[in-house]
């Protein structure tokens, strides 16, 4: 007989795949839905999130000018490095590439299912380790991450009845069967502590924040380096320790190669990232006023190129930690085509002072040079010595008259910056939790789902520029989906 009082699917964390994973259980049937978030708003990471998200094929692609977009799993495959090379047992690969394959196969429906719901894509970029333009953002001034968070949380909150959010509630122990069925969880919501009965969620995020917990422990190098998370504890150790999950590529740690240093407080820990359409609109990196890297190269090329280079005096010394904070003095510049094709941001950072607006004439000689032989790649006169080959929308000098001297450009400082972490609990194309190694046979952990950041197995060596909030969308409704039918299943 069923109960009279269906239990609610539980959802840990409300970034953008907790929120997905919430508004896929209430359209499958869940009778209700619970958002536990350990933060005093919702959003996450998420609504941080500036260049977009991925998709293809989409409607808004430019299917005249660059054909058909097929080459999206192949493209992912490739960023995902050493972690799918021939050498690794076929086994493994096969589990990393059937995620893969979710994740791209599913990602036209996933920008279908934000455009429906009211969120505008329709502006398309190719980014860094992209073979074509796919990373879908608004036309407007708020960024993809902002936009998208906001409509679900909108959309959610007409559930009342079935939906409720629950902030600052910090999710303490998984509630487990003899047989290690998770059946609920415990968190604590004004220093008291409470249980709740459920399938669980977890969309918690990574562990990018946790400088001296996780990230200390997997990636000890990175120690000093800013970050674009805010401080915050891993829930990696609750799953694993709690629940027996398996955790997968742990070390696999993606460091952004561009983070703002804000003139206003250059040794603040944790930075504005400059967003990755800055460089696909068309935008250079300069070191000392020269090139030094294709800008649409992988994230971990360009960071590795940057990091390569000397610290600045008095860099890596003072009282931050061990070896100190450590950045590096690159400049971002963008001409005013790239400016007005990413305006939405640039804005943004004009007004925070991250960005400053320069006449060409008021730049350094070396600087100068630097525009007059990149406009002349531009026009196609030589190639580029670094492998360029797209550039966006930059139009200074590009039509061979020459670098005006009131030209205006935008110019901020860069530094490579923890971003991401690509490893995390195992799962599979269900976002089902494993307590089994990539390769072994699977074993799920019966009533336990994760999506986003909190999970490894997809990305490897390097995530691609737009697949995080993919990754929240196609996951966070499957898991959603999964956990609703758990329980109508139940209650059949």
């Amino acid at each position: 007989m069923a109960s009279t009082h269906p239990p609610p699917v539980i959802v840990v964390g409300a970034g953008l795949a907790g929120l997905s994973a919430a508004y896929s259980a209430l359209q499958a049937g869940a009778p209700s839905v619970r958002l536990l978030e350990r933060a005093a708003k919702p959003g996450g990471n998420s609504i941080k999130a500036s260049s977009g998200i991925n998709g293809a094929p989409t409607r808004f692609q430019d299917v005249a000018k660059h054909g058909v977009d097929q080459s999206f799993c192949e493209d992912t495959v490739k960023s995902a490095g050493s972690r799918l090379h021939a050498s690794v047992a076929e086994s493994v690969r096969k589990q990393r590439q059937d995620l893969i394959s979710v994740l791209t196969s599913r990602s036209a429906s996933a920008i279908d299912f934000l455009v429906d719901l009211g969120v505008d894509l329709s502006v398309v970029a190719q980014l860094g380790g992209h073979s074509k333009p796919r990373t879908h953002r608004g036309a407007g001034k708020t960024p993809p991450g902002a936009s998208i968070v906001t409509t679900l949380l909108a959309k959610l909150k007409e559930h009342e009845g079935r939906f409720e959010l629950v902030t600052e509630a910090e999710v303490t122990k998984l509630l487990l069967t003899a047989n290690n069925q998770v059946t609920g969880v415990e968190y604590r919501k004004d220093g008291a502590s409470h249980s709740l009965a459920g399938p669980v969620v977890f969309a918690t995020g990574g562990f990018g924040g946790d400088t001296h917990g996780l990230l200390a422990r997997y990636r000890p190098d990175l120690d000093g380096l800013p970050s674009t998370n805010d401080p915050r504890p891993g829930a990696h150790d609750l799953l694993a320790a709690g629940a027996g999950a398996a955790l997968v590529d742990m070390e696999s740690v993606q460091v952004h190669p561009t983070g703002f240093v804000d003139p206003a407080a250059p040794r603040a820990p944790l930075k504005f990232l400059a967003a990755e359409v800055l460089r696909g609109e068309g935008g250079i990196l300069l070191h000392r006023g020269r090139r030094i890297v294709n800008e649409l190269a992988t994230r971990d090329k360009i960071s590795g190129v940057i990091m390569d280079l000397p610290l600045p005096d008095a860099e890596g010394e003072g009282e931050d930690g061990a070896g100190g904070l450590r950045q590096w003095d690159v400049q971002l510049l963008l001409d005013p085509g790239t400016a007005e094709a990413a305006a939405g941001h640039v804005g943004f950072y004009l007004w925070k002072g991250l960005l400053q607006k320069k006449k060409v004439a008021d730049l350094d000689e070396a600087t100068r040079e630097t525009l007059r032989e990149y406009a002349a790649v531009v026009r196609g006169e030589k190639p580029d010595e670094f492998g360029r080959t797209a550039f966006g929308h930059w139009t200074l000098g590009a039509d061979g008259s020459g670098i005006a001297e009131d030209a205006e450009v935008c110019v901020g400082r860069v530094t490579p910056i923890v971003h991401f972490t690509m490893g995390g609990v195992v799962f599979n194309e269900q976002a089902q939790v494993l307590s089994s190694a990539l390769g072994e046979a699977q074993k799920p952990i019966q009533g336990l789902w994760a999506a986003g950041e909190i999970t490894g197995g997809i990305h490897g060596d390097n995530r691609l520029g737009g697949s995080s909030l993919l990754e929240c969308v196609v996951f966070g409704r499957i898991a959603g989906e999964q956990a609703a039918q758990s329980v109508l299943k139940a209650e059949a």
